[in-house]
């Protein structure tokens, strides 16, 4: 008897490909208090567009300001995850991957809000710029590989925690290392992580 035809494997996605970096800033220690979210998207080695949302969390205590400058008198009037939900998704609909800096604490957020939502996160994987960093640097003398470190060996201007400009950090990261013809890193596992600022 013929055994039945496999389907063809789905093709991985190409890492070239179109990619939007997300940075979050969140209000306490809950991984679904997203205070702040923002997105760039790449195409190539280029900057196409960039969106900043500022999003009222659940709760109103704020245990981070001191770290990016976000109050509850910021957002309280702004619309919520689950409020801004549908844009977001429409926004990084073009994306092959996200990228981000630490990916593990991004991912927890996206994941975290997302379920208290109500809604499944995006089937997208993250790629996480600090490892790319290590493995395509710091043989050429990158000591550290926290953001603001790596944007000074590569010469990319930062606002540190401001949400839009360690996205677009994150963002020109990918894109040097394309320019230098450096493979990405492999995307993050499924697994659980500490959240860390």
């Amino acid at each position: 008897m013929k055994q039945a035809a496999r389907p063809p494997a789905t093709p991985a996605p190409a890492f070239d490909g179109p990619f939007t970096a997300i940075d979050f800033e969140t209000a306490d220690y809950g991984a679904d208090s997203a205070c702040a979210l923002a997105l760039v998207h790449v195409v190539g080695v280029e900057i196409v567009g960039r969106d900043l949302f500022m999003i009222r969390p659940p709760r109103s205590r704020f245990a981070f300001t001191h770290i990016h400058g976000i109050t509850w008198a910021h957002v309280r009037g702004e619309p919520s995850f689950a409020e801004h939900w549908e844009t977001i998704v429409a926004k990084i609909a073009g994306a092959t991957f996200l990228a981000a800096h630490n990916a593990s604490f991004d991912r927890g957020v996206l994941a975290a809000c997302c379920a208290a939502a109500g809604v499944a996160p995006p089937e997208l994987d993250f790629r996480c710029t600090v490892q790319l960093a290590r493995r395509a640097w710091r043989p050429r003398g990158l000591l550290r590989a926290n953001l603001p470190a790596v944007c000074e060996h590569l010469g990319i201007a930062l606002n540190h925690h401001d949400p839009a400009s360690d996205a677009e950090a994150c963002a020109r990261i990918v894109i040097a290392a394309r320019r230098e013809g450096i493979p990405l890193v492999p995307p993050l596992k499924p697994s659980k992580t500490k959240k860390t600022i």
